[in-house]
């Protein structure tokens, strides 16, 4: 089983070539091999779960070379679970992507599209996959490169500039990633977890806190956690549908298990949990704040993305086994209802055109089957039982309670508000694009603003009365990979005891360390 774990990563890259040589010519095959392609994946990603958690940790070293001079890759329990969760979404989004392709701007942006989407999975994969920080580096950059191209197809004026800022921090934080690996080679002569995890306990105490902080850095940008979030609510809802589902839903949450896997591994102890805590509770509260304040609705879920990160830094951060356990249920959680409210997202934008809520209104006649995909994650977002999200947060707030300290009890509290204040937002979201009334699309200017002073170009945008959105058909391809996406986020809570018995003996792997590290270095 062992030779199973280089797949998730090689299937696609081979594809990606293949595709690229294809072109437009063959498109519809073109279709049909990525389809395969990401369903055998997933297989794949399946039977390395169900071994990983029979048996152990996985591990292949390329070339079969030996550590450090070797590339080690290693699928245990958490990478797994990852891999599974990841591979199931992305496969989804294809089939959802395919369905617009129909309203792609020409076919150069359908040909792009699919060879960048293989090679971001490749890049996801890798990431989950490596067994030292050069190739967890290398996973980031094949991720982001990929995430370049995605985030332009079918590019405007106003893509083009959130793909810029998405570019500038995703470099300046690699940057700082050569740094964190330069300096902690420099210390210890490796880059191999299981090595660097006994080599580091070694290490003077001020090194080994540098070392740790500056992955931190960069772990949580990439996650998009306060303070070095600002950068996320401006790209990724400029992005096609699909592109920015699969980022919101997936990228950041690759952060998260960098996070985790370093944190536990190479640095035990939880000497900066308080940092982390607060950390945590700043994210929850801060991003779910912004997002009471929009009102467009890809904007609000990207503020709302950055609250929930909070939540599973929050277990982190606790660094006990329930606390780990339960950042694991939410990450799987989360990756699968985010990616499908912006689905859902993206339906209501395919059929009315907008995302503005003002413009918004009356789909839960107009639009039923919307409505109910959107209603569905967005309460499990909120945590209403017994869907997934209410199962995620009980766990998270039972480790806080086990734990007992201050700090816990006060991260709790801020669980509760920002899980409230959740509630509020997506009710928002219902009473204003499902609820009410649409607006009139024909409605008269009010007499004493028809004729504004001119106060600027943009005077009018203001004045000017809300219009109602015009309705348009959407792919009933688009639709049926966002029910199915639903379902996905279901079973969840009908596989709950299997998810969090995986979740609980990951935690206790990740904690114990002992079971990674024979498993790479054979002793």
């Amino acid at each position: 089983m062992n030779a199973l774990v280089p797949l998730p990563v090689v299937l696609p890259i081979a594809f990606c070539g293949w595709s690229v040589a294809v072109g437009p010519r063959l498109i519809a095959l073109q279709r049909i091999a990525s389809v395969a392609m990401l369903a055998t994946v997933l297989a794949v990603d399946v039977i390395l779960l169900v071994q990983a958690d029979r048996n152990g940790p996985l591990v292949v070293h390329l070339g079969d070379f030996a550590p450090p001079l070797g590339v080690t890759l290693v699928a245990d329990r958490l990478s797994a679970l990852m891999l599974t969760v990841s591979g199931a979404v992305t496969l989804l989004v294809l089939l959802y992507a395919m369905g617009q392709e129909g309203r792609a701007r020409g076919p150069r942006a359908i040909t792009f599209f699919h060879p960048a989407y293989q090679v971001l999975i490749a890049g996801v994969s890798l990431t989950f996959l490596a067994g030292d920080l050069v190739n967890l580096y290398v996973g980031f950059e094949i991720m982001l490169m990929a995430s370049f191209v995605l985030i332009t197809v079918a590019s405007n004026e106003a893509r083009l500039r959130a793909g810029s800022t998405y570019v500038i921090v995703s470099l300046a934080s690699s940057l700082v990633f050569l740094v964190g690996i330069a300096l902690t080679y420099a210390a210890t002569g490796t880059v191999n977890f299981a090595q660097l995890a006994i080599a580091l306990g070694d290490l003077p105490i001020g090194i080994r806190t540098l070392s740790e902080a500056l992955l931190l850095t960069v772990f949580g940008v990439k996650a998009a956690v306060f303070p070095v979030a600002a950068w996320l609510p401006d790209s990724y809802p400029t992005a096609p549908a699909p592109v920015t589902a699969v980022f919101a839903g997936l990228l950041t949450k690759v952060g998260v298990y960098c996070m985790i896997r370093t944190e536990t591994l190479l640095f035990p102890g939880n000497r900066l949990s308080a940092i982390l805590m607060t950390v945590a509770c700043a994210s929850m509260l801060i991003g779910i704040l912004g997002a009471v304040a929009q009102t467009d609705l890809k904007r609000l879920l990207s503020f709302t993305l950055v609250s929930h990160i909070g939540f599973m830094l929050y277990g982190l951060a606790l660094g006990s086994a329930a606390g780990i356990s339960g950042a694991i249920v939410y990450t799987a959680h989360h990756i699968t209802v985010q990616t499908t409210l912006f689905l859902a997202c993206g339906l209501l934008e395919q059929r009315y055109g907008t995302t503005e809520l003002t413009r918004l209104g009356g789909a839960v006649r107009s639009a039923p089957l919307i409505a109910v995909l959107w209603f569905v994650p967005a309460m499990s977002l909120a945590g209403i039982p017994p869907l997934s999200g209410f199962l995620g947060k009980l766990g998270l707030i039972r480790a806080g309670v086990e734990d007992g300290g201050n700090w816990a009890y006060v991260a709790i509290g801020f669980v509760m508000v920002s899980s409230l204040l959740t509630l509020y937002v997506v009710t928002k979201v219902w009473n204003l694009a499902f609820w009410r009334t649409a607006p009139e699309p024909d409605a008269a200017p009010d007499p004493v603003r028809a004729e504004p002073p001119p106060l600027g170009r943009n005077a009018t945008l203001v004045l000017a009365p809300p219009q109602k959105a015009p309705e348009r058909a959407v792919p009933r391809l688009t639709t049926g990979a966002t029910v199915a996406a639903v379902l996905l986020g279901l079973a969840y809570t009908f596989l709950a005891t299997p998810l969090v018995g995986v979740a609980d003996r990951g935690a206790a792997e990740l904690l114990a360390r002992t079971p990674y590290i024979e498993a790479v270095l054979g002793s």
